[in-house]
């Protein structure tokens, strides 16, 4: 991949900018292997485009009205503007500029980070497929919602391809990218984003994973993995005793599921499936998202809960457990818990997928009922050594 911003030395946020492709994965697979010695066997990476993959820009907003910057801020806390980033697909850059001159028409004063004032503190923009998208002014206060209102049909005219539109309230000075506020703009809500084999309905504050045909690997790696632990019960079954309960359905429980991904990848006839998720928006979008799939609660339920006491709070243990934890991990009481459930004789099989793999590795140390079978590096991040990597565990 070129980039500009990088040779110029305004943007170094690409660490491995110049390293060719497939040296950044061997290297990534290489350290992820090492960080995780238990894990037997490995599959080969799964890779996408270098450049153009990433369907969310998250734009900091800086300058004056008269000339807004979007992209990031410097180690002094001003501006570098980066508008045509070479992550972003088409549909994305295409939107800078007419947002650029948005903010001016619109008179949203840029917040200054080291003066602490201003009203205008990041552009969050996301993509699908289709070229539709979600655009976020992300605010400190209300004062400027007025004139986002006043002129958002012109921006609507100018970008066609928007569907959805929010403020977010962030009126703290802090390094956060968003407020617990959101302020939907425009009637839809939602925007639909094919990853995989499903449509996941994104929603402003949702979480998205960012590069959507390796996040559509992944989730089809997920149900593949699943399907094979199903075929593997249903073997087992036919050579046990006729008095078995054959037709009793496989278990599954997304852990920390989102917009229902790997929920929604592996549910199916024979199969119940729960996910859990602490934004009851995610939620909502999971349940449409499985209503549009024809899949019934008795097939695909989604809950709002902490992962952890609400699997704590369970009388019993389903087949397989999916986690996707936050980079910090799943923390020891969900250790503890998924331990004790192995011990116990509950969940049989357990599909972790990570992006972080140190948080990773100190998570399969605090699982010792756990084996790993194997697992797969996914090149979710290019130009990074960030990393996404999935795990299939058994009990022992």
């Amino acid at each position: 991949m070129q980039c500009d911003y990088f040779d110029a030395g305004a943007c170094r946020s690409c660490t491995l900018m110049g390293v060719p492709e497939q040296v950044q994965v061997a290297d990534a697979q290489q350290r992820v292997a090492t960080l995780l010695p238990s894990v037997p066997h490995w599959a080969p990476p799964a890779t996408g485009p270098a450049e153009g993959f990433r369907n969310r820009a998250k734009m900091v907003v800086s300058g004056t009205v008269e000339a807004p910057l979007l992209g990031i801020l410097d180690s002094t806390g001003r501006g570098v503007d980066l508008v045509a980033c070479g992550l972003y697909p088409p549909s994305v850059t295409a939107a800078m500029e007419p947002l650029r001159a948005f903010v001016t028409r619109a008179g949203l004063v840029p917040y200054d980070v080291p003066a602490r004032r201003g009203e205008l503190k990041h552009v969050h923009v996301t993509t699908n497929d289709a070229g539709e998208l979600v655009v976020r002014f992300v605010l400190r206060s209300t004062e400027s919602l007025p004139r986002i209102r006043k002129h958002l049909p012109h921006l609507l005219e100018q970008v066609p391809g928007v569907r959805v539109v929010s403020a977010n309230l962030l009126p703290a000075h802090a390094a956060l990218l968003e407020g617990d506020v959101e302020v939907p703009l425009t009637e839809q809500t939602r925007l639909p984003v094919r990853q995989g084999s499903v449509a996941l309905l994104t929603r402003p504050q949702g979480f998205l994973q960012t590069n959507t045909d390796v996040a559509g690997q992944l989730y089809r790696q997920v149900a593949a993995w699943v399907d094979e632990l199903a075929a593997e019960r249903a073997e087992q079954d036919d050579e046990q005793d006729d008095e078995q309960d054959d037709d009793a359905p496989l278990r599954v429980w997304d852990l920390y599921c989102g917009a229902g991904g790997f929920a929604l990848h592996v549910a199916g006839p024979g199969r119940e499936v729960v996910g859990v998720e602490t934004s009851e928006q995610a939620v909502a979008a999971a349940r449409d998202a499985a209503a549009e799939l024809g899949l019934g609660e008795a097939e695909a339920r989604f809950t709002s809960a902490d992962a952890t006491a609400w699997a704590e709070q369970q009388e019993a243990a389903p087949d397989v457990v999916v986690v996707n934890p936050p980079r910090r991990g799943l923390g020891e009481r969900l250790c503890t818990w998924l331990d004790g459930a192995a011990a116990a004789g509950g969940a049989r099989h357990l599909v972790y997928s990570s992006c972080n793999p140190v948080s990773l590795a100190r998570d399969l140390e605090a699982l010792p009922g756990w084996v790993p079978v194997r697992g797969r590096l996914f090149a979710m991040f290019p130009q990074t050594e960030h990393a996404e990597v999935l795990v299939q565990l058994t009990r022992r």
